[in-house]
Parts: structure tokens; C-alpha cells; sequence
């Protein structure tokens, strides 16, 4: 029976991780991610997991609100509009659905997340 409550210990030092292939929206580089997924709920409606990005510099389109707690890494997210994000270790962010721009990963990235 699956658990009530899917837990992931010390995200920091998760090393068992599936290999989810490079960001298709690539614009300098080949930024590869891997993670673990912890749950996706009925019809994919909401996911939480570990998310694992190496450098480079892709398009950006978050579809649906996502909550992120940067846990390793630097990267610069820069909104359509121009507004700049800088985000390092321990910064936590919330994207609302249809937010649009890039995202340039300066050093490899891992964050949790929680996508609804």
C-alpha cells in the first residue's frame, strides 16, 4: 500500500535519481535534468519531487503554479518583461501558471518542488 504521506530524507544528499533528459527548449548549452519524482496526483493535477539541472540557458514556460525551495546551486530566471530572479542556495520561489521567460543555470541546480 502506498504511503499516506511520501517523504524524501536530506534531499541535499539524494544520489538514486532517474535521468529526465535534456530541457527541450534549450537556447545555449545542453542542460540535462534528473530527479525523483515523490508524487503525482490523479490525472498528473499536481506533482512534488526533486528536481536536478545542469548549466545552460533554455526558454521558460511554467503551465501550472509551482513552489520551489532551491537547495544547491546559482541561477538567473529573467521574466518575459524583463524582471530579473537570482536564485542561490536556499531561495525559495513561487512561479504562478503562464509565467514566461528564460532561465540560465549558472551551476547545477536542485531544488524540490511542488507543481499544482
Amino acid at each position: 500500500m502506498p504511503s499516506s504521506a511520501p517523504t524524501l530524507c536530506n534531499p541535499k544528499e539524494v544520489d538514486d535519481v532517474v535521468d529526465w533528459g535534456i530541457v527541450p527548449t534549450m537556447i545555449e548549452g545542453e542542460s540535462r535534468t534528473s530527479g525523483v519524482l515523490l508524487h503525482k496526483g490523479p490525472n498528473g493535477e499536481s506533482e512534488t519531487g526533486l528536481w536536478i539541472c545542469t548549466p545552460g540557458t533554455w526558454e521558460c514556460h511554467v503551465t501550472r503554479d509551482e513552489f520551489c525551495h532551491f537547495l544547491e546551486g546559482r541561477c538567473t530566471y529573467t521574466h518575459e518583461s524583463g524582471e530579473v530572479i537570482e536564485i542561490a542556495p536556499d531561495t525559495v520561489a513561487f512561479f504562478p501558471a503562464d509565467w514566461k521567460g528564460s532561465c540560465r543555470v549558472h551551476q547545477t541546480v536542485r531544488k524540490v518542488y511542488m507543481i499544482r
